[in-house]
């Protein structure tokens, strides 16, 4: 496969016809007409034949009560059957189709005492069965010619003649009626033919009009590659619009990625700028005085310092910008804050300060990266203990947020605190109260930032110590399995 080329388009990969969705719907459809229709014409076929079948066979036996009413005995006790007075010419006419025959059943083998003119000097052989006084049963036999029959009969005994019992039978040539049962099922057959093609007709045209926003959306999307759109900006059908929606919105967010990623990198180019021209600036005075190469050395260090600052900022910025919304990544409170706490005790173990605070429960999670929260918790923190006096508080519990659970992480401290006029001023960055104490003004500005690229909230306020109260809403991930757990001992007290 040859690598792509700066700015060639990519191309969809060419499937077989198989993995087609149009070819997909097309047999599927296709399938089922010709079951459908294979299974109905069957049926009705079958139908159509027991339904002539039945007709054919009452038409039989309607001339067989004709015969039986014209059959009578003469004085010897022998049956006639008056052949004028059948009104069918069928009978008279040899090998008509049409027959009548009469046979003696008192004792086996049977024999024919009359029969129709039309069998000419032929016989029906009928099947050796018992039959009850009056009862009809019907047969299929072969007659002259080897022509199939339908065939009726009834046995008769008459009061005239105790002793006797005798069978009447009337058969019917078949063939007429399979040649109409033939040419239905073939006028059927071409019948159901053109509905499956008007079927197969219909669902092409069902699967290309179905398949038309694909197309259309096959062509949206071409026009956002190739930079002719920015969205996808037609209205799709009710199925398709969410997923249009949703990439739409992956397009903005990614979007807003670059956006940031542009500002960042501006951001961060103009912060360095500041520290390398103070360096390069002080490098520059040094040659030409030697006696201010003392002073070179200790201004390097604090604009490193001021440098490394701004570095980690914009990096912790690029780092939760990336991480927002992204499934799956949570981070445990309390190993953060224990640990966080652990090491502010002993950056400021002289000073004696007291950790209070309430139990974090060890199911607590934040929706985001470890690195963030360690961040913002640890900002916060250096900002309470830089300015504590004695003591500084901590509280960690969820609270019912939009959209989903929020972590609600209390920080407060009893040093000076901030006047309500100021609170705002110290969150922009760069911006410092009081510059006796070291710092470099990013510490709440970086807190802010990562906060609100979570969606969250930092409030700041006056706490019941005295000092300074910061609240912190962060999105919470679902509860683990583990159980409560304390805050580190350790990092309850820096003594």
């Amino acid at each position: 496969m040859k690598p792509l080329q700066p700015g060639q388009p990519v191309r969809p990969t060419r499937r077989p016809w198989v993995h087609s969705l149009r070819f997909r719907l097309l047999a599927a459809t296709l399938v089922a007409l010709l079951m459908a229709l294979a299974l109905g014409g069957v049926a009705l076929a079958g139908l159509f034949r027991d339904h002539v079948m039945r007709e054919f066979g009452r038409s039989l036996t309607t001339q067989l009560d004709q015969i039986t009413a014209r059959l009578d005995f003469d004085a010897a006790g022998q049956p006639v059957i008056d052949a004028a007075a059948l009104s069918d010419p069928r009978w008279s006419r040899p090998y008509s189709g049409l027959y009548w025959q009469l046979d003696a059943s008192g004792g086996l083998p049977q024999r024919a005492v009359l029969r129709s003119r039309s069998l000419w000097d032929a016989s029906l052989a009928t099947p050796l069965d018992t039959l009850p006084d009056g009862a009809i049963h019907q047969h299929e036999l072969t007659g002259p010619d080897g022509a199939p029959l339908l065939a009726v009969e009834r046995s008769v005994r008459l009061a005239e003649a105790p002793g006797g019992l005798w069978r009447l039978l009337v058969a019917a040539d078949l063939r007429e009626t399979e040649a109409a049962v033939a040419q239905f099922q073939g006028a059927l057959a071409a019948s159901l033919a053109a509905l499956l093609a008007l079927l197969c007709a219909a669902a092409v045209a069902q699967v290309a009009v179905g398949l038309a926003p694909l197309r259309t959306l096959q062509r949206a999307l071409t026009a956002v590659h190739e930079g002719r759109a920015q969205r996808l900006q037609e209205r799709f059908p009710a199925e398709l619009q969410p997923l249009v929606d949703d990439f739409n919105a992956v397009l903005d967010h990614n979007a807003a990625v670059v956006a940031r990623a542009r500002t960042g990198a501006g951001n961060l180019a103009h912060a360095i700028k500041t520290p390398l021209a103070a360096m390069a600036q002080a490098a520059s005075s040094a040659q030409r005085r030697p006696e201010a190469l003392a002073e070179l050395a200790p201004l390097v260090q604090e604009q490193v310092t001021v440098a490394r600052r701004h570095v980690d900022w914009h990096l912790a910025r690029s780092r939760a910008a990336a991480a927002q919304g992204m499934p799956g990544t949570r981070a445990a409170v309390a190993p953060v804050l224990a640990g966080l706490l652990r090491v502010m005790s002993r950056v400021h173990a002289t000073r004696e300060l007291q950790v209070t605070g309430g139990e974090v429960d060890a199911t607590l999670c934040f929706a985001g990266e470890a690195q963030d929260l360690h961040e913002i918790l640890g900002n916060v923190l250096d900002n309470a203990f830089k300015w504590a006096q004695r003591q500084v508080q901590v509280s960690v519990k969820t609270v019912a947020g939009t959209p989903g659970t929020r972590l609600c992480i209390v920080i407060e401290d009893d040093g000076p605190g901030i006047d309500a006029t100021r609170r705002e001023t110290v969150m922009v960055r760069g911006v410092r109260l009081d510059e006796s104490v070291p710092g470099s003004g990013l510490g709440l500005a970086i807190v802010g930032e990562l906060v609100g690229l979570y969606g969250g909230r930092v409030t700041l306020g006056s706490a019941t110590l005295g000092g300074l109260w910061v609240e912190l809403l962060l999105p919470a991930a679902p509860a683990s399995s583990a159980s409560a757990a304390p805050v580190a001992p350790a990092a309850r007290s820096s003594q």
